[in-house]
């Protein structure tokens, strides 16, 4: 497993945005992130709340093996 530069991380971020939402919609959302203070804490806890641990484990699990 390589190491990724903050500036890698970053374009993929966007790449990745960008596949998920569209162009507008990513710039959108990067916006809403940049205007707005974010509690990652707070916001990872209301991210699934209508999914067991065992079903997000599940869905990393699938994410990783598709991307391998």
């Amino acid at each position: 497993m390589s190491t990724t530069t903050d500036t890698e991380l970053r374009l993929q971020g966007i790449e990745a945005l960008i596949a998920a939402l569209g162009e507008v919609d990513a710039e959108r959302f990067i916006t809403l992130v940049t205007r707005e203070p974010l509690d990652y804490t707070e916001w990872q806890r209301r991210l699934w709340t209508d999914r067991s641990v065992s079903e997000i484990s599940a869905m990393a699990m699938n994410r990783r093996r598709a991307s391998s």
